[in-house]
């Protein structure tokens, strides 16, 4: 009844029905499809009220994936078609992709409207969405397809030639799965693009293309560097070319083919040097486009080209690109756990020492302990710094070795953050493996031995070790081995393992001793699909943006323009098979950056290729846990609670003042089970007390109290507000922190302050101090 009410009020203007896009939750994705070739287009004399139904059936159908009948198939084509005979009307064939990739059943005909919108797009030049056009002229007669072959691969050289003939003679369920792919930005790709180009890559044709197309491309650059070819700057490859190796190599990165490294190793430097001495490169477009591929599907050895190329271009801008690109590219890596594991040896004994003799005596060593670093003896002896000789003689090496601790360094944080990410897949390693490429390898073992892991004996039981402080249990090969995570472990194995970091003053590549644990609370099995633990705070949203992209999230960026006043910000968690939403709305822009007010949080489960709403009950623990973790990461970082120079006034004031001494959230209870561990080692030890949601410091001018979560200080007796700018210069090498926390490190140089406040020379904090004595 409601999708007969929808159809009707989408094409009658006398029918007004009061519809909007949470209404039609209740509609199958074949219904939608239904409704949405009547959506698609405005006809003369449309109402207002038809108008708002179509939003709300394009709403509905922006986070579903509709599914077409043969008949709403030829529909929606026809809806398109007849787009070309207004002059004021947009012809695009996305929605015709998505209607032929989606279609249940075998392709309508389609000639007489497929006929009409090649021919259009073709007197036009559009080649915006080749393959949709190409699988259209298929579909139309075979005077259309030569037409629309020789447009597409006619004068774009071998590469798009090959690339046409390919998609060509493909099936039509395989050309279905190319115009899924077809128009995605690579710029900035949708959420759901890894997912089209893992169908795309299980096309054998399309697969064998890719490497005829890669080897090709490298074979020609090589051609060019040797001057075989002629050269011209950013003209080796023309534009089809350019998109088509992009595809290519996304699929080739997805596969993680073996071929691949070779490849990359002539490309990528090949197109970005010339080969005279002009500061020009054969070409800049294919080198961004595989600089983005590999920011898509990462490989350690697509980095590692990526950075030989821009060590080699002279080109002056090319460098700063490309640092741009490589900082997305190995942030991403580390979310490819299956491949961000793979470290290279690069000359390294087992103990994860490298010596390099330098001549006269002298030989540079780089140890790998926590992290590389650079170290020069003479005869034996230790040197406090580079020997002059080798400054001056062996400028080549001393650049090579510091560039080599560089990429040791990028390359141990990479595998951190590659670990962590494994958390929420609950990665598991067979035993043999993990010892020979992780625990025993010399860069690896600096990150690996100082984790906690667990290895199973008999099915479904799991000992707990850590590597630095004990020797490898004694296992079969084929045993499972997994990181520990708090969320398994009771209490009291939790605090023991905390004890021995903190005594054993272990500091982690990344939180886990003291990790955040988020379990479900009274309030969200009530609302049972969302949760608002974190809502109603105002955050700095262009702080909040940057950490977003930062811990792999999705979200549009918000600000005082059309459409900009809210979102979702998106990560995919387990595998692919989960999705959290963070909801957020833009405020204003009152701090001069703009200020975002936070709402619920929801998940969705992977259902049949599809994003449906889910339970918060049926999300696996550890999912949930480090989903939320992320989502107090946002909030505590970037609240303006946190800011001590915050002085708007207002509602966002009351906030402040509210927010900035408010009970603790997970990740600050986290913080205080720290500090519980680390003050009875400090020298303040006897002035610090902790008391609920504050460390209590005495001094001798007055006694304050620090917010474990927003680092904000109150006096006592009477919680006057001291403002002290944060400042971590105060902690330094002085205390050991089992972890990294920003905010922890600052509640310490505050309390370090303030114990000896008779030593503060600063007369704004003085002159706060003594007022609140009066």
């Amino acid at each position: 009844m409601l999708y007969d009410d929808v159809l009707r009020a989408l094409n009658d203007p006398a029918f007004v029905l009061d519809v909007r896009s949470a209404d039609l939750a209740g509609l199958s994705d074949e219904d939608l499809g239904g409704l949405l070739p009547a959506a698609y287009r405005s006809r003369p004399g449309a109402t207002e009220a038809m108008a708002r139904t179509r939003v709300a059936v394009h709403g509905a159908a922006r986070d579903r994936a509709p599914r077409y009948t043969p008949k709403a198939c030829r529909r929606m084509v026809e809806a398109v078609a007849a787009c070309v005979e207004d002059p004021d009307d947009v012809v695009s064939l996305r929605p015709v992709a998505d209607a032929l990739a989606h279609c249940t059943g075998p392709w309508p005909e389609l000639s007489g409207p497929a006929r009409a919108l090649t021919a259009f797009l073709v007197r036009r030049g559009d080649v915006s969405h080749p393959y949709t056009l190409l699988v259209l002229a298929g579909l139309a007669d075979r005077a259309t397809l030569s037409a629309v072959a020789d447009l597409l691969g006619g004068d774009q050289g071998a590469i798009a030639r090959d690339g046409v003939d390919t998609a060509l003679s493909l099936t039509q369920a395989e050309q279905a799965l190319l115009v899924q792919v077809d128009g995605v930005n690579s710029y900035e790709p949708p959420p759901d693009a890894p997912d089209l180009w893992r169908e795309v890559a299980g096309i054998p044709a399309f697969v064998a293309f890719a490497r005829r197309a890669l080897e090709a491309a490298a074979d020609r650059a090589d051609a060019i560097g040797r001057g075989d070819l002629p050269y011209r700057a950013d003209k080796a490859f023309a534009a089809r070319e350019v998109e088509m190796l992009g595809q290519a190599a996304r699929v080739a990165l997805l596969r993680d083919e073996p071929w691949l490294p070779g490849v990359l190793d002539r490309l990528l430097p090949g197109v970005a040097v010339a080969p005279t001495a002009a500061k020009s490169v054969p070409s800049q477009a294919l080198l961004y486009e595989l600089g983005r591929a590999a920011r898509d599907f990462p490989t350690p050895e697509a980095v590692a080209a990526l950075r030989t190329a821009r060590s080699v271009t002279r080109h002056a801008a090319v460098p700063k690109q490309l640092d741009k690109l490589l900082k997305k590219v190995e942030a991403a890596l580390a979310e490819r756990t299956e491949v961000a594991l793979r470290l290279p040896r690069a000359g390294f004994d087992d103990g994860g020492v490298l010596r390099r003799e330098a001549g006269g005596g002298c030989t540079a060593v780089v140890t790998v302990a926590e992290t590389a670093e650079l170290t020069w003896e003479k005869d034996g002896r230790p040197l406090k710094s580079v020997p002059a000789s080798v400054r001056r003689d062996q400028a080549g090496l001393v650049k090579e070795l510091r560039d080599l601790v560089k990429r040791v360094g990028v390359q141990l944080g990479t595998l951190a953050r590659a670990l962590e990410g494994g958390f929420t897949v609950d990665t598991v390693h067979p035993y043999a493996r993990w010892r020979a490429e992780l625990a025993d390898h010399p860069l690896a073992r600096a990150v690996v031995r100082r984790l906690i892991w667990e290895i199973e004996g008999p099915p479904g039981q799991w000992r707990s070790f850590l590597p630095v402080i004990e020797d490898l249990p004694e296992a079969p090969d084929d045993a499972s081995v997994r990181l520990w995570h708090p969320i398994r472990a009771d209490a009291g194995t939790v605090g023991a393992w905390r004890d021995r970091i903190v005594d054993g003053r272990i500091r982690q590549p990344f939180k886990q001793a003291f990790r955040e644990i988020y379990r479900l609370t009274p309030a969200e099995e009530e609302t049972g699909d969302h949760s608002f633990r974190f809502a109603a705070h105002l955050v700095h949203y262009q702080r909040m943006a940057a950490l977003f992209r930062a811990r792999g999230w999705r979200s549009r960026l918000l600000g005082p323009w059309d459409c900009g006043d809210g979102d979702a910000a998106l990560r995919t968690l387990g595998a692919g098979e989960w999705r959290v939403a963070f909801a957020h709305t833009y405020v204003d822009g009152a701090d001069g950056g703009g200020v975002a007010s936070t709402d619920r949080v929801s998940f969705e489960h992977r259902v049949d290729g599809t994003w449906r709403q889910a339970p918060l009950a049926a999300v696996p623990p550890l999912v949930f846990s480090e989903a939320m973790r992320d989502v107090d990461l946002f909030v505590g970082v970037t609240s303006i609670a946190a800011d001590p120079d915050w002085t708007e006034q207002g509602p966002a004031r009351a906030y402040w003042e509210r927010a900035g001494f408010a009970e603790l959230p997970e990740s600050a209870e986290a913080r205080r089970d720290a500090l519980a561990r680390i003050l009875p080692r400090l020298k303040i030890a006897d002035r610090c007390t902790l008391d609920g949601r504050f460390l209590v410091v005495r001094g001798d001018l007055g006694t304050y109290r620090i917010h474990l979560g927003s680092a904000n200080i109150l006096m006592e007796p009477d919680d006057s507000y001291l403002c002290v700018v944060p400042s971590r210069a105060a902690v330094g090498g002085k205390v050991f922190l089992p972890f990294e926390d920003d905010r922890l490190t600052v509640i310490l140089s505050k309390a370090l302050l303030l114990a000896a406040d008779t030593s503060i020379t600063d007369p704004t904090i003085l002159r706060q101090i003594r007022r609140g004595q009066t």
